[in-house]
């Protein structure tokens, strides 16, 4: 019967694939290199002796007794005990007749004889919350149609290439107005999210919240499920077909991921086998006491290949195209958020997590190194030497890193009043002092607008009106500066209330006529931020980058080239941080050329009052600064003005 069955399949073009665990994958696996290690672990479809049925694989080196109890036996304790195959401490069983869709757990019987429920740290799929069961996945069949963005990704050189970044959480993007919950699933939120990047013009979205964690409010930061996308917005599937749309629409995806720390909650990683095999076992290093999550133990080779197999996972499985890695300055500094005496020095006495540091050399190694179109972007607020870097050297091998200390300097005089700008200058030019030590992306990210933060619009100083002026200012400054762009979602409207994951964004503003009018003048930014090499090709160099005038406190004007790597399309910004006209001022430029008006965010179309400014102007052999030529021009009040030459 089992020979007929598996004929009648072979005829009808199923595979049939026998799943096991042999020594060799043991092997490796102890070893930190099993890349693949997620295609054994974890419950997968497998075929023995012509039958179909499930295969299920687990790490419990501690544990005295493992179990699969599940929908499919009842959550029978007793019913499918699993056999320990090595000294590796991984566990494994066949069971016969069971299909994708049941629900499951791993039931453990620690040494000291506690039985754990534990949900599957390799499962693909999560029961939805408060439920905490792992679900069999069906993963096969999914017919992707993204070749030609795959095709084109691998010929790009990303660090030459436009990079504008919609930092997005779905479940708060928009709410679905019948859902009980107000969630649209992955492939609704595909529908709304790929015509709104396109029409924007951004290249790139990053998605929060998308590895499986029981806390709407920990933002997706609390992980249980590494290898699971929430199945609170529809099944895995559902997911590949959000990123199918999105990049046949030309949109790459960059997903945030979490190896600093994970969530405490009993099903999860923490104590798995009864022990602290996940994280380190000494609560000095094992713990974050302000965030109360535990931390990877990163000397530990099968915690590495847990990571490291976790990221290409996203990447093979849902063609992911890069990871945000967040919290990098926790997972560096063996002190970080903690007191004296809360801590444990490296080897040498000094505070540097020597694990960590190796971990993420080989994090990259692997990943950058086997997809060199791959990008790996370090959150690391710090210092810290060569985050950004090739790999196999010193450095730690990222191929971006936030440029947080730019951030905080950019959102202090952002929220100054006018007056006091003056002697706040430097606040604005200070980031290009250091910007060819890393390569950058430019953060305004939801932590930016959280906890009384304020939005974006409202740190702004001033009336009303003056508010989405000095916005318009800044970003066009933003769009300027040496470095990849990234905003969280709502920024690009002038969103007026903080940000929170429990509604949607006041898309109703777009009403008004100051939120449409920055809502269009972003996507001009956007528009020529993509047209024009200048503003992308050379990031990280002073080949690309030239200030014409960057001393003007008095007035708080500045004024700042962008150059292409061929030195065509060139591109001039002259910012007026204060509500004064500046009739005549005089802007020094570096060649005798006619300078043509991109932009003015003054416009009335913009939100703007209507002061103009010349759309094409002669430079003029007048010295300025250390220019031999130079414009004049009618600089608006909170007014920026673009220029190509």
């Amino acid at each position: 019967m089992a020979e007929e069955v598996k004929a009648e399949n072979t005829k009808k073009g199923k595979v049939e694939e026998t799943v096991f665990i042999s020594e060799a994958d043991q092997y490796l696996f102890s070893q930190g290199t099993h890349y693949d290690i997620y295609k054994k672990l974890g419950a997968h479809e497998s075929w023995e002796e012509g039958i179909k049925g499930v295969y299920f694989g687990v790490w419990a080196p501690n544990a005295l007794e493992v179990h699969v109890v599940g929908s499919f036996n009842g959550w029978d304790t007793g019913a499918h005990p699993m056999v320990k195959l090595g000294p590796v401490g991984i566990w494994g069983l066949f069971i016969p007749g069971i299909e994708p869709g049941e629900m499951y757990k791993f039931l453990i019987t620690a040494q000291d004889g506690r039985l754990l429920y534990k949900a599957d740290p390799f499962a693909n799929y999560a029961e939805r919350r408060p439920g905490t069961a792992s679900i069999i996945a069906d993963m096969r069949g999914f017919e992707w149609e993204d070749e030609k963005w795959m095709t084109s990704r691998a010929k790009k050189d990303i660090q030459r290439q436009p990079m504008a970044i919609y930092e997005c959480h779905i479940g708060s993007f928009m709410k679905h107005p019948d859902g009980k919950e107000g969630f649209y699933n992955y492939r609704q939120f595909a529908d709304r999210i790929v015509e709104y990047l396109k029409d924007m013009k951004y290249t790139h979205i990053e998605l929060m919240g998308i590895l499986e964690h029981p806390y709407d409010g920990s933002w997706g930061y609390q992980v249980t499920g590494y290898y699971a996308p929430t199945s609170r917005y529809g099944t895995p599937k559902d997911f590949m077909y959000l990123m199918n749309e999105l990049h046949k629409a030309g949109v790459g995806v960059i997903l945030d991921w979490v190896p600093a720390h994970f969530a405490p909650d009993a099903h999860g990683l923490a104590q798995f086998d009864g022990q602290c095999i996940f994280e380190h076992p000494d609560p000095r290093i094992g713990e974050h006491p302000d965030w109360g999550t535990k931390v990877f133990n990163y000397a530990k080779l099968e915690v590495r290949n847990f990571l490291i197999a976790n990221v290409l996972y996203w990447l093979r499985e849902f063609h992911v195209d890069g990871i945000r890695v967040d919290a990098v300055a926790s997972m560096l500094y063996l002190d970080y958020g903690r007191q004296d005496g809360q801590w444990v020095p490296n080897k040498y006495g000094g505070k540097e997590n020597l694990d960590a540091i190796e971990f993420f050399k080989h994090l990259n190694s692997v990943v950058r190194g086997t997809y060199p179109d791959f990008v790996t972007v370090a959150e690391e607020s710090t210092a810290w030497p060569h985050v950004s870097s090739e790999i196999g050297g010193d450095g730690l091998g990222f191929t971006f890193k936030w440029n947080m200390g730019w951030m905080h300097d950019f959102c202090e005089y952002m929220k100054l009043d006018p007056i006091y700008r003056k002697g706040n200058h430097y606040a604005l030019t200070f980031a290009m002092s250091y910007n060819e030590h890393e390569k950058y992306i430019l953060p305004l990210s939801h932590d930016e607008v959280v906890h009384l933060k304020c939005s974006m619009v409202n740190k702004m100083p001033g009336y009303q009106v003056d508010k989405y002026a000095n916005l318009r200012a800044a970003y066009t400054y933003m769009f300027g500066h040496s470095g990849k762009k990234l905003l969280f979602m709502g920024q690009d409207f002038g969103q007026e209330r903080e940000w929170s994951e429990e509604r949607e964004l006041d898309w109703f503003l777009l009403g008004e006529k100051n939120n449409r009018g920055l809502q269009q003048y972003v996507k001009e930014l956007l528009t020529i931020y993509n047209k024009y090499p200048a503003l992308y090709e050379l990031d990280d160099s002073w080949d690309g980058f030239e200030w014409m005038n960057a001393d003007d406190a008095e007035y708080s004007v500045y004024a700042f080239v962008r150059k292409s790597s061929k030195g065509v399309n060139n591109i001039l910004f002259v910012l007026n941080m204060t509500p004064v006209l500046r009739e005549e001022y005089r802007v020094p430029v570096p060649k005798k050329k006619k300078y043509k008006l991109l932009l003015n965010s003054d416009e009335e179309r913009f939100g703007g009052w209507g002061n103009e400014i010349k759309s094409e102007i002669m430079a003029e052999k007048e010295p300025c600064q250390n220019q031999e030529y130079s414009i004049a021009l009618d600089l608006p009040p909170f007014g920026a003005a673009v220029f190509v030459f």
